[in-house]
């Protein structure tokens, strides 16, 4: 089963509405039954200061907390005579965050929200505190790129599954091959996070028009070795691959589908892997392991395992020299705060080690979406040079 969608309509419109600064005024007719009136209200608003005002109607209620990426614990929302709940929280730092509402102790999405951050556990909403300037991730005007959704069976995991793809500006109407970039998710998304949540094709858009990175294709494929998720239920086991069917889906099955359906250069210099959490473990051990597939690895708080990296990967770093002949680039980030931050210290410590060249990014913060972007806006300018 092999079918190709092109979006590029549908995810430009997502896009511009998941960039929405400020929710539009509740009006007459609003939120009509029928068809009539536009989208509800949020239940939040960004305050001119940029603090953030969480308000919910539910006179019935007897508890409403909000719980987000930007508070250490669930916030209380206090009633009002009315039945209106409210909370005012920051001022927030210009970025892009996630929340959830709990009613009486049942945790929800925001229901007059259509931003949401789709996972494969659970799902969250989202919104934007605006900075003076846009962000590497708002939608500008200029030429964009189309994402592509296709779907295929993959013979290692024994299940269909997609991949999600992003072309840049001029591919429909050129004929020129092109780089690629893997980009590969964490273990609470699927393959359309870095697209809808991480704006990974709007990121690439902003940086090819202005200059700073070279035209490439994204692929983002589905990082769990079962059926993909939407398709419901599926294959208990994983198939054909044991514990590598992850793996061995990506460099038997997607990489083979994606030089077959687009214009691909098919060289290890043309070819980089990174992934965020478990797509940056996914990327560290299939990028470490691959080097004559992979000469671009990069590692946005990566799940790395424990142990001792020298040992993990005793081939990579058994001739250092060669190794780093080979690398053109292998860049590294985590946030200060994160659990995983450890982890990508000690694998920078064995790369200074061994002398092999690297990018050390650590930023601010811990585990979050926040930095995901930034990392890809830093990493992408920095390929295929």
């Amino acid at each position: 089963m092999k079918q190709k969608i092109v979006a590029c309509a549908l995810f430009a419109a997502l896009a511009s509405l998941l960039c929405a600064q400020a929710p539009p005024a509740a009006g007459p007719g609003r939120g009509g039954r029928g068809g009539r009136g536009g989208p509800q209200r949020p239940s939040y608003v960004v305050n001119p200061d940029r603090t953030v005002t969480f308000q919910l109607s539910a006179p019935k209620a007897s508890s409403v907390e909000v719980s987000g990426d930007f508070a250490a614990a669930a916030l209380a929302l206090t009633k009002s005579d009315d039945g209106e709940w409210s909370v005012k929280v920051g001022p927030l730092n210009p970025a892009m965050y996630n929340y959830t509402l709990s009613i009486d102790g049942v945790h929800v999405t925001d229901p007059q929200n259509p931003a949401v951050k789709l996972g494969d556990r659970s799902s969250e909403s989202m919104f934007e505190v605006p900075g003076d300037k846009p962000a590497p991730y708002d939608v500008q005007a200029v030429p964009r790129g189309t994402v592509h959704i296709n779907w295929y069976d993959s013979k290692s995991v024994g299940a269909p599954r997609s991949i999600w793809v992003y072309t840049p500006p001029g591919y429909e109407s050129g004929s020129a091959k092109y780089p690629a970039l893997y980009l590969l998710h964490g273990s609470g998304d699927t393959e359309t996070g870095w697209t809808m949540v991480g704006r990974a094709n709007i990121i690439l858009d902003n940086l090819i028009a202005a200059g700073k990175a070279k035209p490439m294709i994204i692929v983002m494929p589905y990082g769990r070795p079962t059926q993909e998720v939407y398709f419901g239920a599926g294959p208990a086991q994983q198939q054909g691959g044991g514990g590598n069917a992850w793996e061995n889906d990506l460099l038997t099955d997607v990489i083979p589908y994606v030089e077959n359906m687009y214009r691909v250069n098919a060289t290890a210099d043309s070819r980089a892997i990174a992934g965020l959490s478990m797509g940056g473990g996914q990327a560290l051990r299939t990028g470490m392991t691959h080097l004559d597939t992979f000469h671009y690895i990069g590692a946005f708080s990566a799940a790395a395992g424990g142990g001792n990296v020298e040992q993990q990967y005793k081939e990579f770093f058994a001739d250092p020299a060669a190794t780093d002949k080979k690398l053109k680039l292998f860049y590294v980030a985590c946030g200060k705060t994160d659990s995983l931050f450890p982890g990508s210290e000690a694998l920078v410590a064995a790369l200074e080690k061994a002398n092999i060249k690297h990018i050390w990014a650590p930023s601010e913060e811990g585990h979050v979406w926040r930095n995901w972007r930034n990392y890809l806006a830093d990493m992408a300018p920095r390929l295929f040079r």
